[in-house]
């Protein structure tokens, strides 16, 4: 059964509160455990006392003491996700939010607080929206997005590769999904420092969470008035086009779904499959030598590190049973991809390596499994191939024990990584290979280091022994049969 949640503490409950840093802080009500405060910095170890205790479904507390479930499970998870007549996306049946104990400021709320969106719909209206996003979606010419992943790449590599050193995370992995997006969805001069630092205080559920989430919200909104006016070759044009007929809130609401989720999902990616490249020996070894590709360690990146660690929320539709416990209507759970990825009874070895396997729980599933995943692989996959490229002796600066994260609910994000390499020139990441000149080759025989060093060689003088040839009338190329015949007999 689920914790009650408890009446708001008055000033005799702070007094006799436990002191700042005892053990009894991560237990809230009845026993529950609470996935916030500072005894809440290691959620995966968290996780796995919780596996221990309840095993695949556990009761925890989110911020205020709110009453919720976590489940933990690889079946479990897929169970949730896959069951639309038991439990739903839609938060206004959630018992907590009804009763009033979840306030319009909660800092979870731009998560939790039910919007005119797909992933919040069900049924007729589910079908109407997602087929408005699928539809957007479909549109995007995927050799046209991976070169638009590598132009930023490189326009992002050209900022740092002459310093031989930088931080791959506030350098790279943090701007390329945003820059990405922002061009996708038709809003290339809102791409900045700002934006992206909005996005990220909104995921993190901080105390400025409600105001970066409006400045979002905002920016999206001029986006699909202009568009709505005057439509483009872009997916906020395309989505207000649909016909769907989706409303001007609707527009908007699924911009900042898709950019959001997006980013965030994109962000953590790059971030996590840098560092298994540059840590693991395993793969970094095995993609010099040809035996990884990129694509396969971004798989296996998307069960280790999974974007989201959890996904706000589920909500039960009636009464039932998930993972020996029994669920009331009205109940409120987490998808949680991170320690559904590691459940034992699917990765007993975690070790092993998972080519080729993608029954990860990275991208959800069921009827609002994540309908951008191809995006966000094809920017991982090209953006990590394309720094590889152009920095091929790239190095971590530090040791792996000294890298940080910042943990919240609903991800775990690489602070920083820091590199080091070669210093290298700028590339002009506008130009065509096809239209370079051809650099003039060396003669066989030189051997010069440089072109300084090299000097002019006189040609040689004519002797008697060799006499001048006269110029002859031109002879005629030989043709198919005639080169065939020579290739054949050796000469």
């Amino acid at each position: 059964m689920m914790p009650e949640s408890p009446t708001p503490a008055g000033t005799d409950d702070a007094l006799l509160s436990p002191p700042p840093g005892c053990p009894a802080h991560a237990f809230g009500p009845q026993g529950a455990r609470r996935l916030y405060g500072p005894d809440a910095d290691d959620l995966r170890s968290l996780y796995e006392e919780l596996r221990d205790e309840h095993g695949p479904v556990a009761p925890v507390l989110l911020p205020d003491d709110v009453p919720m479930w976590v489940v933990l499970g690889h079946a479990e998870n897929l169970q949730l996700v896959r069951s639309p007549t038991q439990f739903s996306r839609d938060s206004r049946i959630w018992t907590p939010l009804r009763e009033g104990r979840v306030k319009p400021d909660h800092p979870l709320m731009p998560h939790i607080a039910w919007q005119p969106i797909c992933s919040h719909s069900e049924g007729d209206e589910l079908l109407r929206l997602r087929g408005a996003v699928n539809g957007a979606l479909s549109t995007i010419e995927f050799r046209a997005l991976r070169r638009l992943v590598n132009r930023f790449s490189q326009t992002l590599v050209n900022r740092f590769c002459e310093e031989g050193e930088a931080d791959l995370v506030s350098q790279f992995a943090d701007h390329l999904p945003m820059a990405v997006m922002c061009e996708i969805l038709g809003m290339p001069d809102e791409y900045g420092d700002r934006i992206v630092h909005a996005a990220r205080d909104m995921l993190k559920g901080t105390e400025t969470a409600i105001a970066s989430n409006q400045y979002i919200v905002d920016a999206l909104g001029r986006l699909a008035a202009r568009r709505r006016a005057h439509p483009e070759d872009d997916f906020a044009s395309r989505l207000i086009t649909h016909p769907a007929g989706l409303s001007d809130d609707e527009v908007r609401e699924h911009l900042r779904v898709v950019l959001i989720a997006a980013y965030e999902a994109t962000a953590n990616l790059l971030a996590n499959v840098l560092r298994m490249v540059l840590t693991d020996s395993r793969f970094r070894n095995r993609l010099n030598g040809g035996q990884l590709t990129v694509p396969e360690a971004v798989e296996q990146s998307l069960w280790d590190e999974p974007p989201f660690s959890t996904v706000f929320a589920y909500f039960a539709k009636q009464e039932t049973e998930l993972g020996g416990h029994r669920i009331r209507r009205g109940d409120g759970l987490l998808f949680a991809p991170a320690p559904g990825n590691v459940d034992p009874r699917v990765r007993p070895n975690l070790r092993a390596g998972m080519k080729g396997n993608r029954s990860h729980l990275a991208f959800g599933g069921g009827p609002h499994e994540c309908p951008g995943q191809d995006i966000g692989r094809a920017i991982a996959d090209v953006g990590v191939d394309a720094l590889l490229l152009r920095l091929p002796d790239v190095e971590l600066a530090c040791d792996e024990d000294e890298l940080s994260w910042a943990e919240s609910i609903s991800s775990r994000h690489l602070l920083e990584l820091p590199v080091c390499f070669e210093p290298r020139e700028q590339q002009d990441v506008l130009r065509k290979p096809a239209l370079n000149a051809v650099p003039q080759q060396r003669a066989s025989w030189e051997i010069s280091a440089t072109e300084a060093d090299a000097t002019p060689t006189p040609p040689r003088p004519t002797t008697s022994m060799e006499p001048l040839q006269t110029p002859g009338p031109p002879t005629r190329p030989d043709g198919v049969w005639r080169r065939l015949v020579r290739w054949w007999r050796g000469y």
